[in-house]
């Protein structure tokens, strides 16, 4: 009897999949067909998931009729755009997978300076379309990184010095809700779900399409990248902590940790050892940068320095190499940092000289400029008083290596816990989220109780909980 009533079950459930089929543009990728897996596919190759069905949506009406789908079906929603956050959230077992990859298409208006950008759309589409009016809107630092990820939880870039975080920028979104309606959220309507999308992540809803203010940047920029041996300790980072602090306004920077690697770019006597790279970019005139920036280039001798004045679109595309799609297992956490104390550059230049991988990174990042002048409740990212952050990049090849990864990377995450803000992180490296709802009432502090409701509002079910996840108010 029970063998019937489970083939009868999945005579339905074909049946309703096939009417899927046949009402959208896109394509639907059930379990056995052809291109399942690599659709269903993420950054990190330590995520194997295996959706019911993947809906790869051409629009908006797409979205809305996998929606519509998931819910009479009564199955759980993930949803992918460029699949790079870390902890997997593209992807999820025995449900619906919508997929917006296909859609990556960007429109420019250089009058009004504004660039729409739809939900699937990656770093490399915005910058190649914008950059040839000579604009920009604020990115990450990958260009495959996903526009949708990266913004909803904040957006931090090269550009953040003067134009603050990707939210900063975002001037308006094309939404899909839980319940399939179709809403724009601007200043002017549906003004509390865009301040919800402005760092909440994607609990809200699908954004099919973003609007982002546009900035004169570029064709060409400063970059600065000294490469200092591990061996030249904390006091060329001490420097560029005191030589930046009065430069928060231009200069957006990051000391990162890393393992040479056996590439030609780098001197054959140097493969293989650890050192930092004090990368920094200049957002405005890109001989002004280079001078300014040359006392960074100039605190001990290098491994190799790879400064130089370069395109916008290449700048944005230098760390693309570092973690190829899929071929490498990763495990992310940060900090904000209260300040950046002697002790804490020691501690941190300690704790990244010998890491279990040669692939892992660490990174401090310098805050402050336009993005430290957006009040807290002015987005739900909310406080932004941190002056800077560290990230523990935790990179390997093979499983059998995970657990040994993993611990050396929360180890390394709660000695840093004395010097940070306690309990906040940057929810785009949460590692795997595993504290839950602590970490996610922590880190949006005073503005958690405003995105319940908002929350509730647009999604009472909670039907986008594949993230950082907000429950609605009761």
């Amino acid at each position: 009897m029970g063998v019937r009533v489970d083939q009868a079950k999945a005579a339905v459930f074909d049946k309703a999949v096939e009417n899927l089929r046949r009402s959208i543009t896109g394509e639907v990728l059930a379990t056995s067909d052809a291109g399942y897996d690599r659709a269903r596919a993420v950054w990190n190759g330590m995520i194997d998931r295996r959706p019911a069905v993947i809906v790869r949506c051409r629009g908006t009406v797409d979205v809305r009729a996998a929606l519509g789908f998931a819910r009479t079906q009564d199955l759980p929603v993930s949803i992918r755009g460029g699949a790079h956050n870390v902890a997997g959230h593209a992807v999820c077992d025995h449900g619906v997978m919508i997929d917006l990859s296909p859609m990556r298409s960007v429109r420019v208006d250089p009058e009004r300076r504004r660039a729409w950008v739809e939900g699937g759309a990656t770093w490399s589409d915005v910058d190649r379309e914008t950059q040839a009016f000579g604009l920009a809107t604020p990115g990450g630092l990958i260009s495959d990184t996903g526009v949708a990820g990266l913004t909803l939880s904040g957006g931090i870039g090269w550009m953040r010095s003067r134009y603050g975080l990707c939210i900063d920028n975002l001037v308006a979104a094309e939404v899909v809700t839980a319940d399939g309606c179709i809403v724009r959220a601007s200043a002017e309507e549906n003004d509390d779900l865009l301040w919800a999308l402005k760092g909440g992540g994607g609990n809200f809803g699908v954004v099919t399409t973003f609007e982002f203010r546009l900035h004169p940047i570029g064709p060409t920029v400063m970059f600065c990248a000294p490469v200092y041996p591990i061996e030249a300790g904390s006091g060329p980072i001490r420097f560029w902590r005191d030589f930046l602090a009065d430069k928060n306004d231009d200069v957006a920077s990051l000391v990162e940790f890393s393992t040479i690697a056996r590439d030609p770019a780098y001197p054959e006597d140097a493969w293989g050892k650890r050192v930092y790279t004090m990368a920094a970019v200049y957002a405005g005139d890109a001989a002004a940068g280079e001078r300014l920036l040359r006392p960074l280039r100039e605190l001990a001798e290098p491994v190799v320095d790879l400064s130089g004045q370069m395109s916008y679109c290449d700048l944005q595309k230098l760390f693309d190499t570092q973690t190829p799609f899929g071929q490498r297992r990763c495990y992310w956490k940060s900090h904000y940092l209260s300040a950046l104390s002697d002790a804490t550059v020691d501690a941190i230049v300690q704790s990244s000289a010998a890491p279990p991988s040669p692939f892992t990174l660490s990174s401090i990042w310098n805050f402050g400029g336009a993005m430290a002048r957006v009040p807290a409740d002015a987005t739900a990212f909310g406080d932004r008083s941190m002056p800077y952050m560290l990230s523990i990049d935790s990179i390997w090849s093979e499983s059998a290596d995970d657990e040994t990864n993993i611990t050396w990377t929360r180890d390394f995450w709660k000695r840093m816990q004395p010097y940070a803000q306690q309990g906040r992180m940057y929810l785009n490296f949460p590692g795997l989220g595993e504290e839950g709802e602590r970490l996610v009432r922590d880190t949006f502090g005073a503005n958690y109780g405003r995105l319940q409701a908002i929350k509730h509002k647009y999604d009472s079910r909670n039907t986008f909980r594949f993230n950082p996840n907000v429950p609605p108010a009761a």
